[in-house]
C-alpha cells in the first residue's frame, strides 16, 4: 500500500507539473547552452582583482599575523541592526580578493537580494571566484534570474539544494506529491546562513537575503542578528560550505528540469532589469559601503578581540537515512554541542528564539537543569502572537506556557510587534511605526539604547554619517552604467494615504513546509495599530556570561531533525557580556511584555489549575479556556520604579495582565489558534 501511494502521488505530480524530467542528454545540453554563454571577460588585471580597501577586510589579515598555531587570534563584531548588516555584507563582497561563498534559506527578488546579486556579479567581473548556494524551497523560483545567472560569467556559480522532483519552481501538485511519496527528504532543508570572504572573514546568522532582513519592508521586519567573525577559524567555515556545496543534493542551476527547459527553449535569458522599490535608500546603503571611516567605526572599532571560536555545523549527510542500530556518524553535530553548553550552566542561561516549540531532549535536558539544587537561571526570549511571523508555530507555544513556567522554570519574555527600543533607525520604515516621519537624512544615531546596548554590539549609528544622501530622488547605474527611473507600485501593492507603499503579499517560509498553509496562514496576524512592525528573528544563547553563541538555530524539533544548522560559539566573557547586553535589551518593558502566572482567584484555583494541565495533556482537545498564565505589562511608578522578575512578592503590584493574545487583532482566527493548540501538538516535529 505504501509503494502504490508512492507511484500514485508521483504520477499525480507529473500530471499536475505538465511535465516529465530532462533527459541526461537534454541536462547535458542545457548545462552547455548555459557554459558557452558564460562570458570570460576579467575587467581587472591587478592581483588583488582590484578590491576595495577596507578596514574590515583588513581586519583579517590582521587576525591572521596576529595568529601561531598554538593561539589563534580571532575578532568578533555582533550585526544587530538589519541595514547596517547589510552595509557590511556589500563591504566585504567588495572587498574580496581571491573568494566569495554564500550560502542561505532565504533568497528573494527584492531591493537587498537584487543589491546583493549586483555586488557578487559585479565581484565575479574584476575576477573573484563567486560561489552561491540556495535552498529551494524558499530561494529564488524565477526561471529567467536561475537561467540568467547561471549563464552569467565563469567566475559565477550557482547551486540549489535538495530540489524537489530537479525542480526550481514548485507547484501545488509538487507539494502533494512530496507530502505523499517523500515527506523526510521534502522537509530536509539548508537552513545554514553563512557568508566567507577569501576564507579570512565570516558572517554568520539568522538573516536571509530578504528585505524584511534588513528593515527594509514596509509591512514587517525582522529582529535579527549576525556575527562578523575574523581569523582562522573562518577556515572552518570554508570547509563546512564545501561540504555542501559538493554534496548530491546540491545541483547546478542550469541542470535543474524547468531552468534546463527554459535554456533549451528559449536559449540564455536576459536578467530582468534592475527596478528598485526605493533606489535612493539603496545608494545611500551602497555610498556607506564604500565609505572607509564609517566602516572603521561601525565593524572595526566596535570589534571584540576574543579568546576562542567555534564554527559548529551540521554536514549534508545529516539528511541520511540511518538505520536505528547504526551509530549517528556524524550526522547531527550543533545540536549535542548547543545541548552540551546549556547543560554545563551554573547560573544563567539565556536563550533567544523566535519559535519557542521544545523537543522531548530539550524538555529533559531543562527538566534535568531545573531539578539541581542550585539550578540556574534561565530567561527566555521569544516572539508574541502579535510579533510572530508564524502563528501556527506560535499556538504550540501557547499551548504549553504552564509546562514552559512550572515545571521548567522559564522566565519568558514576548516580542512586542512595536517595540519603543530596538535596533533599528526607526526612520528607516515605511510607514514609521511611532510617529517619526521616514527620512533620507543623514542619521546620526539609533533612538534610544544604553551604551552596553549599542556601542558593544557594534549596531549604533553613533557619529556616523551620509554622506550625500538627499531629500529627493537620487539616481541609481546598473553594472552597465544606465540611469534606473524610480519605480512606481506594481500590481502586488496599494497606496497608503501617506503615500508610502504596503506590500499586499508578505512571505514568511522560515519555519513552514510550504504545503502545510496559504499565504493568510502563513503571515503576521492583523494587529490593533498601524504601521510597519518587528517580529524576532535572532538565535542567540548566553550560558553564565562565559560562552556567548550566534547562528541559525532555532533550538526547536525542526532545527533539531529536518535543517541543516551553523552556529558560531565564542567562549569570552567580554564577547559573552555584549551579547548577553543584546538580549537583555530586547527583554526591557519597552521591547516585551512578560509571561507570568495569573493571579489566584479566591476560590477554586486548585481546580482551575488541575483541569488546566489535564487539558492541556490531551492530545486532540485542548478545551479549557483559563489559561493558567498570560501577558503582563510593566506599570512604573514611585513604588516600581524597575522592572521586576514574575517570582517576586510584588509583581502583581507593579504589572497589568494585558491578554494572551496582546494587541492581535483576534476575530475569527482565534478559532485557528484554539483548533491548532488542540490538534498541533502532532504537528510539533515538522515545524
Amino acid at each position: 500500500m505504501n509503494l502504490l501511494l508512492r507511484l500514485l502521488a508521483l504520477a499525480t505530480v507529473l500530471l499536475g507539473s505538465g511535465c516529465a524530467s530532462l533527459s541526461n542528454a537534454e541536462r547535458d545540453r542545457a548545462a552547455s547552452i548555459a557554459a558557452q554563454a558564460r562570458s570570460q571577460q576579467v575587467d581587472c588585471t591587478q592581483p588583488d582583482r582590484c578590491a576595495q580597501d577596507s578596514p574590515l577586510r583588513a581586519l583579517g589579515g590582521q587576525a591572521f599575523t596576529e595568529s601561531t598555531v598554538d593561539t589563534p587570534r580571532h575578532y568578533a563584531t555582533i550585526l544587530d541592526e538589519g541595514e547596517t548588516s547589510l552595509v557590511a555584507r556589500i563591504n566585504l563582497i567588495r572587498s574580496a580578493t581571491r573568494s566569495i561563498d554564500l550560502q542561505t534559506y532565504i533568497f528573494d527578488k527584492d531591493d537587498s537580494a537584487r543589491l546583493v546579486l549586483e555586488e557578487l556579479q559585479a565581484a565575479a567581473r574584476r575576477g573573484v571566484k563567486v560561489r552561491v548556494l540556495i535552498d529551494q524551497l524558499s530561494a529564488i523560483s524565477d526561471l529567467q534570474i536561475l537561467g540568467a545567472l547561471a549563464s552569467s560569467h565563469e567566475n559565477f556559480q550557482l547551486r540549489v539544494y535538495n530540489p524537489t522532483f530537479g525542480k526550481a519552481k514548485l507547484n501545488y501538485f509538487d507539494y502533494a506529491g512530496s507530502v505523499l511519496c517523500c515527506f523526510r527528504r521534502f522537509n530536509q532543508r539548508m537552513h545554514n546562513k553563512l557568508l566567507v570572504i577569501d576564507d579570512a572573514l565570516g558572517v554568520v546568522g539568522g538573516r536571509n537575503y530578504q528585505d524584511d532582513y534588513y528593515d527594509w519592508d514596509s509591512e514587517y521586519n525582522f529582529r535579527d542578528r549576525d556575527v562578523i567573525v575574523a581569523g582562522p577559524e573562518v577556515r572552518a567555515m570554508a570547509v563546512n560550505f564545501d561540504a555542501f556545496w559538493h554534496a548530491p543534493r546540491s545541483v547546478p542551476a542550469e541542470r535543474l528540469n524547468d531552468v534546463g527547459r527554459t535554456l533549451l527553449k528559449q536559449g540564455v535569458p536576459s536578467m530582468p532589469p534592475l527596478d528598485y522599490r526605493r533606489p535612493e535608500r539603496v545608494a545611500q546603503v551602497s555610498e556607506e559601503a564604500s565609505d572607509a571611516d564609517y566602516v572603521r567605526r561601525t565593524f572595526v572599532d566596535t570589534a571584540l578581540p576574543v579568546a576562542s571560536v567555534r564554527y559548529v555545523a551540521d554536514l549534508p549527510r545529516k539528511h541520511r537515512r540511518e538505520q536505528a542500530s547504526q551509530p549517528a556518524n556524524g550526522q547531527h553535530v550543533t545540536e549535542p554541542q548547543l545541548d552540551a553548553l546549556i547543560a554545563s550552566a551554573q547560573t544563567e542561561v539565556l536563550l533567544q528564539t523566535p519559535y519557542l516549540v521544545l523537543s522531548k531532549p530539550a524538555r529533559k535536558l531543562f527538566k534535568e537543569l531545573r531539578q539541581r539544587e542550585q539550578a540556574p537561571r534561565v530567561v527566555v526570549s521569544t516572539n508574541s502572537l502579535a510579533a510572530t511571523d508564524n502563528p501556527i508555530v506560535y499556538a504550540l507555544s501557547y499551548k504549553y506556557k504552564r509546562r514552559n513556567l512550572r515545571e521548567l522554570g522559564f522566565n519568558i519574555y514576548e516580542f512586542k510587534p512595536f517595540p519603543l527600543d530596538a535596533p533599528v533607525d526607526y526612520r528607516n520604515l515605511v510607514p514609521a511605526p511611532l510617529g517619526v516621519p521616514p527620512s533620507t537624512e543623514r542619521r546620526s544615531s539609533l533612538l534610544g539604547g544604553s551604551a552596553a546596548g549599542s556601542n558593544a554590539r557594534g549596531s549604533g549609528r553613533g557619529g556616523s554619517s551620509r554622506s550625500g544622501a538627499a531629500s529627493g530622488p537620487v539616481a541609481v547605474t546598473d553594472a552597465d552604467g544606465r540611469a534606473q527611473p524610480q519605480p512606481t507600485p506594481g500590481p502586488a501593492a496599494r497606496r497608503r494615504t501617506d503615500g508610502s507603499v504596503v506590500e499586499r503579499r508578505v512571505l514568511r517560509a522560515e519555519t513552514r513546509p510550504s504545503f502545510l498553509g496559504t499565504k493568510a496562514v502563513n503571515k503576521p496576524l492583523p494587529v490593533t495599530r498601524s504601521g510597519a512592525r518587528m517580529g524576532l528573528h535572532a538565535k542567540s544563547l548566553v550560558v553564565d556570561r562565559r560562552v556567548g553563541v550566534i547562528g541559525t538555530h532555532n533550538f526547536d524539533p525542526r532545527s533539531e531533525n529536518y535543517n541543516t544548522e551553523g552556529a558560531v560559539v565564542i567562549d569570552d566573557p567580554a564577547f559573552a557580556e555584549a551579547l548577553a547586553q543584546s538580549i537583555l535589551r530586547d527583554i526591557q518593558p519597552d521591547n516585551s511584555w512578560t509571561v507570568a502566572p495569573r493571579s489566584k482567584p479566591p476560590v477554586l484555583s486548585g481546580l482551575n489549575y488541575s483541569v488546566g494541565k489535564a487539558s492541556e495533556a490531551l492530545p486532540v482537545l485542548d478545551f479549557w479556556p483559563w489559561r493558567y498564565a498570560t501577558d503582563y505589562e510593566f506599570q512604573p511608578g514611585p513604588a516600581c520604579p524597575e522592572p521586576l522578575p514574575r517570582q517576586h512578592a510584588d509583581f502583581h503590584s507593579c504589572y497589568t495582565a494585558v491578554g494572551d493574545f496582546p494587541e492581535v487583532n483576534v476575530g475569527p482566527k482565534w478559532l485557528l489558534v484554539r483548533m491548532l493548540t488542540a490538534f498541533g501538538a502532532g504537528l510539533v516535529p515538522i515545524l
